[in-house]
């Protein structure tokens, strides 16, 4: 009686990747709610081009939400209520580590329009040499 030859057997045992896979997808959906979280802030809806971001830096946004504070928001873990002077100390720091960071002005729609230009005459006086305005595109008139 012959004894037959064992081959080894060339599959992959992919068990283990689904599994990494599978982990990692959960990470990913407990950890996108997360980074997506701003200030809350009901935009004017305006029908313009949108700006073609810098791509070496991450633009430095200001918003006022409809309370009249001003939010730094920049990468931070909590964005907190700042005055005038701490705004205008903050970005005069960005700009001049960062002298390319552009600055954007996030203002509610509800806010008194002299809160938004004493926020753009301290970025101006901050450094800034444009400002940018964040807006909502409109929705379609039916």
């Amino acid at each position: 009686m012959a004894r037959e030859k064992r081959r080894p057997i060339a599959e992959m045992n992919v068990v283990p990747y689904i599994d990494v896979m599978l982990v990692l997808m959960v990470i990913f959906m407990i950890t996108a709610p997360v980074l997506s979280q701003g200030v809350k802030v009901e935009l004017p809806k305006v029908a313009t081009a949108p700006l073609k971001p810098a791509k070496d830096s991450e633009p430095l946004i200001v918003s006022i939400n409809k309370n009249g504070q001003y939010i730094i928001e920049r990468g931070r873990s909590e964005d907190k209520a700042a005055n005038l002077a701490s705004v205008h100390t903050y970005v005069a720091k960005v700009l001049k580590s960062q002298p390319s960071t552009e600055v954007l002005v996030r203002g509610d729609e509800a806010v008194a329009y002299g809160k938004v230009i004493k926020l753009m005459a301290t970025l101006q006086s901050a450094g800034v040499a444009n400002v940018g305005l964040v807006t909502d595109i409109p929705e379609p008139v039916k």
